[in-house]
């Protein structure tokens, strides 16, 4: 074949084209090469999709990481501490209580084993990272998709920690980019064990009865009853378990949980070589061993606690307090307590009746005493300090210093008692009164009616003064309770009675030597920040306060008619052998009896009754019916000389002399003719009453106060019950009043 046709038939065979070898390779290397160079393009572009997420995705951390404030400019939040309450020798009174519960932890409270279970358990790269533990995120990524759950947390102790104390716990990436670049920080300005000692202190460990244990001090008490420092193996990983899940872990509501998650603790201890593997196994072998305690709940003088809680509320605010980590050094003695209580028990217990016990120093104006009988676990009423029952006749101490403060001689200035002693004034109505028994006991002076404790001399010299001048005098002399000034209230007749403490306050008005005092129960706070607040720098309430209301001479006048009281009055049973002075006092139908009194040092009321309800005392004191005289003298004088020990001291004379003159006031003149003397009334000032007579006797009609004016508080009050304007009288005493020695005079009453 010619070659022309060769090369046609080499180019066209069959119709189509024949191509060369070289042809056929480019054309072959063509069609192979297309769809592979796709792929591998497509790859390319993924790769560099993936690059630049990856870009934008470290961008953003970055972003992220740079919008979080600096470490320095973050205030870490504080762990507050829970207050605590000591009595004057410094023991321990208890704790204020709140939702969290605290113990304050220095790094010398925290054993080596603690550590251990803490860094094994919850970051065992602690010491070789800084801050944030990629290695360990890694580890925890891995384990965490093959399960197809969360089994493992890639946060260090160190991220914790900036967690707890500078951010918040929202589960955000935005939150977890902030809390490892704090961490980085946090490591670059303290050492491990700064970080270390922080994360145990700061940390939730559960919760019990309500209240969260923050700290592994906290959770060593609440859980064991010890001290962090003598914890053992078990109980260390038990407590170095709970902060990952403290609910589900909790030993208090799931045991089983709880001892699981203890022991993997102990392996994982074992795995690291911190213990042997046959420690881990024997304490694996052990039950949890729990021993709630009641440290943070526990407390000694419960009402004097509650008392002291009130005030820190009222000057510190709740919140404050609860979380405040304060200090609290009281005025309250607890040998005093402890006798009180003692006195109170041997006198009264199994009869009936309930007692309060108030004790003042009058120096200072100090609560060393504030016990009752009352079982706190009953009631957390304070009978001491809360609990207003009628004064009866204590309460004309008022009106005895408010004669003797305007110059009123109490041995010149002669009443005329009667029963019944019928008033009729234009301001207060008409009513009536009854001495004891309904006996009257003719003409007396002041000093005498005083130790005869007599109702008729006592509501006419209230009269000559003014009640209302008797309700200043009460209010001088540190009553706060409601006071109207009505005539009833010198006789004890107040609407809604005083506290023990309130009496107490007041008595010691006398035996300062005519200084108000502020009952004070604080006497030093410590804080958490080394400040301290003690004497002056306290907060005024806080504060001893005196304020001159008396002149010495007028208060030494008051206390040595008191002082004869004791020795021949209505109270020879509060007779103590040293220097004392005191009133007897018994509300109507003996529902409320007491004794208030003061020596030298220490100025105490007593008050017998049945808290809860209005029971009459009759019949109970050896047959006898109980007032002032009886129980209240009895348990007054006992305590006494219980706290008093070997020394009395004596009163201080005073610098000023009293100075007075008789009193010539409109009922004090009309020699009883204003009070019905002569008509029907009974007079025998020789005549001891039946200390057995019906109560209801002494009573008689009263008649409220008429044309009543509310807008006119010291007016009389129609609503005003009133039985009130009779103290229930005690029985005379045995030893007779000292002479009348007065003579002539000139002070005058108030006009009207």
């Amino acid at each position: 074949m010619a070659p022309e046709v060769e090369e046609a038939g080499a180019s066209y065979n069959h119709g189509f084209a024949v191509m060369s070898h070289a042809q056929r390779m480019r054309r072959r290397r063509r069609g192979s090469g297309g769809p592979r160079n796709k792929a591998f393009l497509a790859l390319m572009v993924v790769g560099i999709l993936v690059v630049l997420a990856g870009l934008a995705g470290i961008g953003y951390i970055v972003s992220i990481a740079a919008s979080a404030p600096p470490l320095s400019s973050l205030k870490p939040r504080a762990t507050g501490d829970n207050t605590r309450v000591f009595a004057a020798d410094g023991r321990p009174l208890g704790f204020i209580q709140a939702d969290d519960l605290h113990l304050p932890l220095h790094s010398s409270d925290i054993p080596q084993v603690v550590k251990d279970a803490t860094v094994a358990i919850e970051d065992e790269r602690f010491y070789k990272h800084k801050g944030v533990d990629y290695e360990g995120v890694v580890r925890a990524a891995i384990k965490n998709l093959t399960s197809r759950k969360t089994v493992q947390g890639g946060s260090t102790i160190t991220m914790q920690l900036v967690r707890s104390l500078y951010i918040s716990s929202e589960r955000t990436y935005t939150r977890k980019i902030r809390e490892a670049k704090l961490a980085e920080e946090l490591e670059d300005e303290h050492s491990k064990e700064w970080i270390l000692e922080k994360y145990l202190d700061s940390i939730p460990y559960g919760t019990v009865g309500g209240q969260s244990a923050i700290g592994i001090k906290a959770a060593a008490k609440i859980y064991f009853s010890k001290n962090l420092k003598d914890l053992n193996l078990r109980q260390a990983a038990l407590l170095a378990g709970l902060p990952q899940a403290p609910s589900d872990y909790s030993p208090t509501r799931s045991r089983k949980a709880a001892r699981f998650r203890r022991d993997e603790v102990l392996r994982k201890m074992a795995e690291l070589k911190m213990i042997t593997p046959a420690k881990a196994d024997a304490a694996i072998a052990k039950p949890l061993g729990l021993k709630l305690s009641s440290y943070f709940s526990k407390r000694r003088e419960e009402y004097f606690f509650d008392y002291v809680k009130d005030q820190l509320f009222r000057e510190y605010g709740a919140q404050t307090v609860r979380a405040g980590g304060m200090k609290v050094y009281t005025t309250i003695d607890l040998e005093k307590q402890a006798e009180a209580r003692d006195t109170i028990s041997d006198h009264l217990a199994g009869i009936g009746p309930s007692s309060a016990i108030v004790t003042l120093n009058p120096r200072n104006g100090y609560i060393e005493a504030m016990a009752s009988s009352g079982d706190y676990g009953q009631s957390n009423f304070n009978l001491a300090a809360q609990g207003h029952r009628r004064p009866g006749s204590t309460f004309k101490v008022m009106a005895l210093m408010t004669a003797l403060r305007r110059g009123v001689d109490p041995d010149a200035t002669h009443y005329t008692s009667v029963s019944p002693t019928r008033v009729n004034d234009p301001i207060y109505g008409n009513f009536e009164i009854r001495t004891y028994g309904g006996v009257g006991a003719g003409n007396l002076s002041l000093r005498q009616a005083t130790l005869k404790s007599d109702n008729s001399v006592y509501i006419q010299l209230a009269m000559d003064l003014g009640p209302d001048e008797v309700k200043k005098t009460a209010r001088d002399m540190g009553i706060t309770s409601t006071l109207k000034g009505y005539p009833a209230e010198t006789l004890g007749g107040l609407e809604n009675g005083v506290s023990p403490l309130e009496m107490a306050t007041a008595y010691s008005t006398i035996a300062s030597g005519g200084y108000r005092l502020r009952p004070t129960a604080i006497k030093k706070i410590k804080f958490p920040d080394g400040r301290v607040e003690e004497g002056d720098e306290l907060p005024a309430r806080f504060r001893v306060k005196r304020v001159r209301v008396f002149e010495d001479g007028v208060a030494a006048e008051g206390r040595q008619i008191l002082e004869q009281n004791i020795q021949g009055g209505t109270g020879t049973h509060a007779q103590i052998g040293c220097p004392a002075a005191g009133k007897t006092g018994t509300t109507d139908n003996n529902t409320d009896a007491w004794f208030v009194g003061f020596t030298p040092r220490y100025t105490t009321a007593v008050w017998v009754g049945y808290p809860k309800d209005d029971i009459q005392m009759n019949g109970l004191y050896f047959g006898r019916n109980v007032d002032g005289g009886t129980f209240p003298a009895d348990i007054w004088g006992d305590y006494m000389k219980r706290i008093k020990g070997s020394y009395c001291g004596d009163f201080t004379p005073p610098k000023h002399p009293f100075v007075s003159s008789p009193f010539f006031g409109k009922y004090a003149k009309s020699g009883g003719k204003l009070i019905g003397a002569g008509d029907d009334e009974t007079t025998d000032p020789t005549a001891t009453p039946d200390p057995n007579a019906d109560d209801t006797n002494s009573t008689g009609g009263v008649t409220a106060p008429e044309g009543t004016d509310e807008g006119k508080p010291d007016q009389g009050n129609g609503n005003f019950d009133p039985d009130q304007y009779e103290s229930t009288p005690q029985p005379q005493p045995d030893t007779q009043p000292p002479p009348d020695v007065g003579n002539g005079g000139g002070a005058t009453a108030p006009p009207g």
